[in-house]
């Protein structure tokens, strides 16, 4: 049986998807990347066609693999449909959901009956699933063109302070291939995901979230 110590470990680790909420980490400057002044008017070329493109996906599907700040390793299936909705099913006895349907994102652990709820409007997760990626506004901060990659650091303090999204594409596809968020310790949490699948269709429960289950059981456990 799990203690509620390691429950709170794994369900940091599962906020790396993208639930990191808030934070104070400085911009951490890697070697070869080019800086954009928050000031600067233009976005680089290469982030806003990735943009564009990654917009026009309005659904896609998968399996990703997740890296804790330890070294830790998870993993399961992903489903995407734009805009603001998608779904991670966890590998393993924890049972592991998180699921967002456009307004909310939730945290289900069935094994041990939880469930945490958060705005999406508050998570990094709202920067993948707009239905335009926004670039405007000071939040690109470095991009850095490779032949195998082209990485695209984001930042937006309205949404979760001065921690940052890194993001990693296809130069040539332009298709996501892994994300990593660094979070207020400055400790990186990265997700890659593959087999993926576009223009994919699913069923309608797909990203519901039961409202008023969530209410009755954090009601009943406080």
């Amino acid at each position: 049986m799990k203690t509620q110590t390691e429950f709170a470990l794994t369900r940091r680790q599962v906020l790396g998807l993208g639930l990191m909420l808030g934070g104070a980490a400085a911009l951490n400057l890697v070697p070869g990347y080019q800086l954009v002044a928050a000031a600067q008017a233009a976005v680089p070329p290469a982030a806003q066609k990735i943009a564009d493109h990654f917009s026009s996906v309005k659904s896609m599907s998968g399996e990703f693999v997740q890296f804790g700040p330890k070294g830790e390793q998870t993993g399961g299936k992903f489903f995407l449909e734009r805009p603001g909705k998608i779904r991670f099913n966890y590998d393993g006895s924890s049972n592991f959901r998180v699921i967002s349907d456009g307004k909310s994102v939730v945290i289900l652990n069935k094994k041990l009956n939880t469930s945490d709820l958060y705005p999406l409007s508050k998570t990094p997760l709202k920067l993948l699933l707009d239905d335009r990626i926004d670039l405007s506004g000071g939040r690109v901060k470095a991009v850095k063109e490779e032949d195998d990659l082209t990485t695209i650091k984001l930042s937006d303090k309205s949404v979760f302070g001065n921690a940052t999204i890194t993001m990693m594409f296809d130069p040539k596809t332009y298709e996501l291939r892994q994300w990593t968020i660094t979070d207020a310790q400055g400790k990186d949490t990265t997700v890659m995901i593959f087999n993926v699948k576009e223009g994919v269709s699913f069923p309608a429960d797909t990203f519901a979230i039961d409202y008023t289950a969530n209410r009755e059981l954090n009601t009943k456990t406080r």
